[in-house]
Formats: structure tokens, sequence, C-alpha cells
């Protein structure tokens, strides 16, 4: 078990995790790929681009408050400095994968909003490496690290559809 970091520690470690994963996937790639051009989406405008917009600002609400909690546990979303405890507090009960979902969330809104089909394969690519990612690495380590615990939770939250109440367990 990895020894808890100070709190300091765990929010300059989950702050600069941030800017480095999700910053790179969500943000740089995306403006690499889009430039962020706004499309012109004519008489459309006024659904589609509210819509992009709730999708992108939801997921970077929900990605920041799943960060937090990993610095609150003392720890950090990165596989190298991870939390002493299972982190099942928070959005974490009503999904296990809440950080991936929200990076995808932010994603399809750029594409929504920025109209772009290579966004749209780009979300898809990401997907499917995060699935792979969770499935080959993150799940069974997991189970080795928190055992009973962690199967308890994963038999009780899903993946990637969230509960609609909250995990009591």
């Amino acid at each position: 078990m990895v020894q808890a970091a100070s709190p300091a520690r765990a929010w300059i470690g989950t702050i600069v995790f941030l800017f480095l994963a999700p910053g790179v996937v969500a943000g740089l790639i995306p403006w690499l790929i889009s430039d962020w051009q706004r499309f012109a989406w004519g008489g459309a405008t006024w659904v589609v681009v509210p819509i992009a917009w709730i999708a992108i600002t939801v997921g970077v609400a929900f990605l920041l408050h799943a960060f937090a909690l990993f610095a609150l546990h003392r720890g950090t979303p990165a596989p190298l400095a991870p939390t002493e405890t299972l982190v099942v507090t928070g959005v974490y009960r009503f999904v296990r994968n809440p950080m991936y979902l929200a990076v995808l969330a932010i994603i399809l809104g750029q594409a929504l909003l920025f109209g772009s089909w290579w966004l749209l394969l780009y979300a898809a690519m990401v997907f499917g490496a995060v699935f792979a990612f969770v499935k080959g690495y993150e799940e069974p380590t997991l189970t080795r690290t928190y055992g009973e615990q962690y199967l308890d939770y994963r038999r009780n939250v899903p993946g990637w559809w969230p509960r609609a109440s909250p995990w009591q367990g």
C-alpha cells in the first residue's frame, strides 16, 4: 500500500495531473484537431450551441469534482501516486469512471460546438483507449490493491452508466 501524501502534496499532484492528462486529452488535442472554430449551425444554433456548452460545462464540473475527491483522500488520480483508500464518495457513488465520462462529455460537447466529425472520431478513439485501460490495468490493479472492498463496490456501482441513486455501501 502506498503511503498517503500530505494534503499540499496531494493537491499539487492532482492539479499537475489534471493539466497533463485530461488537459491534453480534452483540451489541447481537440484544439489541435478543430482549432476551436465554431461551426455555423444556421437556424439550429439556438439548440445546438446550448447543448454543446451544457455538455462541456457539466463535463468540466464533474471532472473537477472527481479530481478534488482524490486530493481530499490524500492522493492523486495518477497511477504513480494513488490514494491510500478507495475513493467511493461524491460522484463515485453513482458511477465508477466519472473522470473518463467527464472527459468524453467535454470532447463530445466540443465536437458539437465546432461541428467536427474529426472530434467525434477522436472521442470514439479516446473511449476505446480508456475502456482498454480500465479493463486491462485499472480494474485488476484496484482488485489487487483493495480486494473485497473494490469487488463489492464494482458489483454495486456501474462503470459507465450512472446509477439513479447514490450507492450507500
